[in-house]
């Protein structure tokens, strides 16, 4: 994807698309405007979208210079893609990539028209030379969500271009090491809500946002409990060994919000690889599934039945399952309504007692 999975075929596109609070709190990043030439990691004079000012934010621990508005974004991802269009700044959007996994789910929550229209500039990763060519003054991307130190997209060099660098908070490495997230799923992404509206110009879309997605997980977490909390597997793929996602991944927060336990909740990580014997340990109620193309929601199926590991557990055994777009897992505001979902199908199942809620959007594929 960006992505934290592994690398797979294209799918057929699923639209047609033109080529080419406590957590608003947290949110407030510290910024100054200063005038004048913008440093080395800000827009370079005479690129696009340089006005001679640059604001300074902090991002992944560090104080980078943006511009004061960014005018053209290169947005590489599905969750990152849904941030912005959240805070209202498709008409910011000079060129994206990896949309196609999620055209349909973006195009339910921010209409079809709005997506139709995102200036597809690749429909593979990014490349330096495919950046380029869209002329951005901001690249919105991630650790292993588009950084790719091997392949010489990074922030550092994007910013010897004169291009400035967003990088997804939920994605910030963890040290000098290669484990990332640093704050907790829901921080992060308001985080990258109130950043992104800062830096658009769109401060009280925002605004609203983040306050329509704490508004809904406060509604979540005051909703009944079970006497005994469920537990969640969240299957992304895999055969040898699942991939899934730990205490700083999307997943982490939505499965939390929705009133259960995520299984892998003690991996000190956001996307990463465990073995069966591990998921057979934490015994799981209900296991949810990413959906995209490369490994079909059958395929994956079929893997848990056929392992000695998994082919017993309840879940399994009952189908409890539930299939949610790549959008609606990885950090992005349809985190909630994959939370809403999913509270919706863990009562379905009695693990959960009734709520009365509904999800405000069915993103089930």
């Amino acid at each position: 994807m960006h992505r934290p999975l592994p690398v797979r075929p294209l799918p057929v596109r699923l639209l047609a698309v033109r080529p080419v609070s406590a957590l608003a709190a947290v949110a407030v990043l510290a910024l100054t405007t200063s005038c004048g030439a913008g440093p080395a990691t800000g827009p370079a004079a005479g690129s696009p979208g340089a006005t001679g000012a640059s604001l300074v934010l902090e991002n992944c621990g560090e104080e980078r210079a943006y511009p004061d508005p960014a005018e053209r974004l290169y947005v590489y991802d599905g969750g990152m893609i849904a941030m912005v269009l959240a805070v209202g700044a498709a008409d910011a959007v000079a060129g994206i990539s990896g949309l196609q996994d999620d055209a349909e789910a973006l195009a339910r929550v921010y209409g079809e028209d709005v997506v139709a229209d995102l200036p597809v500039a690749s429909e593979d990763r990014p490349t330096v030379e495919n950046v380029l060519l869209q002329r951005p003054d901001l690249m919105v991307a991630g650790w292993s969500y588009g950084w790719d130190e091997d392949a010489g997209l990074t922030p550092d060099g994007l910013a010897e271009r004169g291009i400035a660098a967003w990088t997804l908070t939920e994605s910030c490495r963890q040290g000098d090491g290669e484990s990332r997230g640093v704050v907790d799923p829901w921080t992060a992404l308001s985080t990258d809500l109130t950043a992104l509206g800062r830096l658009t110009g769109h401060e009280d879309d925002a605004a609203a946002r983040v306050a329509d997605v704490e508004e809904r997980l406060a509604r979540l977490r005051q909703a009944p409990r079970a006497a005994e909390t469920p537990t969640v597997f969240l299957f992304d793929s895999g055969t040898a060994s699942p991939f899934t996602s730990g205490s700083y991944g999307g997943p982490q927060g939505v499965i939390d919000a929705a009133g259960a336990r995520n299984a892998t909740e003690d991996v000190a990580d956001t996307w990463t690889t465990v073995s069966w014997e591990r998921v057979a340990a934490a015994r799981p109620d209900y296991i949810a599934f990413v959906d995209y193309p490369g490994q079909s929601f059958e395929q994956k199926v079929a893997v848990l039945r056929a392992n000695p590991a998994t082919r017993d557990l309840p879940a399994v055994r009952e189908e409890r399952f539930l299939d949610l777009p790549y959008a609606a897992w990885v950090s992005s505001p349809l985190n909630i309504d994959a939370a809403e979902q999913l509270r919706a199908a863990l009562e379905e199942v009695d693990l959960l007692p009734d709520s009365g809620l509904e999800p405000a959007h069915d993103l089930r594929p």
